[in-house]
This record gives structure tokens, sequence and C-alpha cells, in this order.
């Protein structure tokens, strides 16, 4: 809003007070204040949340308190230099507010247009496509372990027959974005130790780390990859029990460009205990940094080099 006054006045300077008004401000112009004094605005990650299908221990709030996932990611923030805001109301996508944001963390189940089963107020249609839009548009994006588990191409039966099909294409487009689709899980055991294959040592996160590690987790099997994936870690299959396993190593950490925005996806993550490795820590520290656009990592799309059996889907129980 414009504001005029009522009364203008002319105002004259004498010849002495003008040279003293420029000379201030020439000398003003000339000070180099210290940097310090200008705090940088710092970049923001909106974490969510929201359950629609299984709720994970790592995402419940007990007697008011962060859950796991939150609390780690903040403090990953105070570590990186990052701000973090944490939600499970669908809602937000639908204001526009998420694209203050610099990425977006998501530790999500099931189709988040419905409340399922935490019964907090579910995402929009629209509020899908305009956080998907945003994403192309340069929005960052980072998905953990059960980010796989959402908005499974339709129709999604209760008896995940659907899941064994390779889609493509015709992938639902949150699952093009991401990169891959989880399939399932072995349940007996459900945990297992097992190496994961150390594709690029040089990303945020993994420099120094030998290849393979081992580490003990609930792992997903994951289909319908997008053949533009850089591979940062390959499960490997050889040793392990279940049929979700009876298939060729293949990708559990990745980075892709989903247009301008940079995604990142790792299935890890399940045990709570595990949100307290060093390990994974820094490799989720080293995501969130690339996604929100504080590190840099090379992208070759490496998959037939990292998983060349990447396109296999286990046997169906």
């Amino acid at each position: 809003m414009k504001f005029k006054p009522t009364t203008e006045k002319k105002m004259t300077l004498r010849p002495d007070r003008r040279q003293f008004l420029h000379t201030a401000a020439v000398t003003g112009a000339s000070l180099v204040l210290p940097r310090f004094l200008f705090a940088a605005d710092k970049k923001s990650v909106l974490v969510f949340t929201k359950s629609s299908g299984f709720e994970h221990d790592v995402v419940k709030t007990v007697a008011g308190k962060p859950s796991i996932v939150e609390q780690t990611v903040t403090n990953l923030g105070t570590k990186y230099g990052f701000d973090v805001m944490a939600t499970k109301d669908g809602r937000v996508f639908e204001s526009g507010d998420f694209r203050k944001h610099a990425a977006v963390l998501f530790f999500t189940t099931g189709d988040l247009t419905a409340a399922g089963t935490d019964k907090n107020p579910p995402m929009s249609p629209q509020g899908k496509q305009s956080l998907l839009d945003s994403i192309e548009a340069g929005l960052g994006f980072v998905g953990v372990h059960a980010a796989s588990d959402t908005f499974h191409t339709p129709p999604d039966t209760k008896d995940n027959a659907n899941r064994y099909v390779a889609h493509g294409e015709k992938s639902d487009p949150y699952l093009r974005m991401l990169g891959g689709e989880f399939i399932t899980h072995g349940s007996t055991p459900r945990l297992q130790t097992t190496n994961m294959i150390v594709n690029d040592p040089k990303f945020p996160g993994l420099e120094g780390v030998p290849s393979p590690v081992s580490f003990n987790d609930e792992w997903y099997s994951l289909k319908d990859f997008r053949t533009d994936l850089h591979v940062i870690l390959t499960l490997d299959t050889k040793r392990m029990t279940g049929e979700p396993y009876r298939r060729a190593p293949y990708p559990m950490t990745w980075a892709r460009m989903n247009s301008k925005g940079r995604v990142f996806y790792t299935a890890i993550g399940d045990r709570p205990e595990n949100w307290s490795s060093t390990f994974f820590q820094n490799l989720l520290g080293g995501g969130i940094r690339w996604a929100i656009g504080n590190a840099d990592a090379s992208l070759d799309q490496n998959l037939m080099q990292a998983a060349p059996g990447y396109a296999e889907i286990p046997p169906r129980r």
C-alpha cells in the first residue's frame, strides 16, 4: 500500500550541509563490515511422516516427543546447518507452504490421499500433483525406507498381486519420480544381516567407507527401477534367505534427477536402532545435503553396471 503525505514541504540545504551529507554517504559506502554480522538464510527441510498404511515405530510420536525420524533429521540439521520442520498433515501440500523448503523428506506409507492408519489429514490429489510439479521445478526430495511403500500403482489389492507386475512407464507418477517401488520383504526371518556393495564411495557421507558394508535391517525387495538411476548401494542377495531375495543383486540406495529436482532414496531405515548408526546417519545426512544443493555428487547412470539383473522380480509367496 502506498501512502501520500498530506502536505508537501520543500527543504533547501545549505551548501555546507550538502557537502557534509555527501561526505558521510561516501564514507559509509566504503565501510566493509564483518561478514559474520549478516547471518545467511539457512535452507530448510520438511519432514513428512504420514502413515496411511502401516505405521513404523520410527515415525510414531510417544508422550508428545518427536519421532525418531524427526529427532534424527533435526540433529543432522544442527550438524550440517539446515533447519527442519516436521508434520503428518497432508494439507501442507495444498497451501504451497512446502515450497519454501529446499527439500521434503518422506517416511510414509500407503495412499496418502486417504486418512488411513494414523488418521491424520490426508493429502489431496491436487496436493500430490503440486508436490510432483514442485520437484520437477527444482524442489529436492529425500525418500527413506517406506517412501517406496507409498502410492502403489493401482489397483493395490490386499493380496498384493499387482506389486509383482512390472508397470514401467505406467507406474504411479510418484513412484516414477522416486525411481522404484516396494514389492515385499522377508518374514522368516524378517530381519537379516547382509552385505551392501558400495557403488559410489565418493557420494557425500560415504567417503572412506569400505565395501561391502555389513548391516542388519528389514530389507525391501523393489522393482520398476528407473534406468537413469545413479546407484549408490546395492543389496547382495547371495546369502539371504526367503523368496523376496531369490533374485540378482538390486539397488538399495540411489540418486537421480527428476527434471530440475534432486531425488535421493535409501531403503534402509526400518529398525529404530539403525537411526543412531554412524553409517546410516552419514548416508542420510549426505543424501539430504545433496538434495538441498549443499553438496555435489557424480550422477553417472550406472544401473546396468551396478545391478545388471535389476529387472528380476522375485517369486510371489
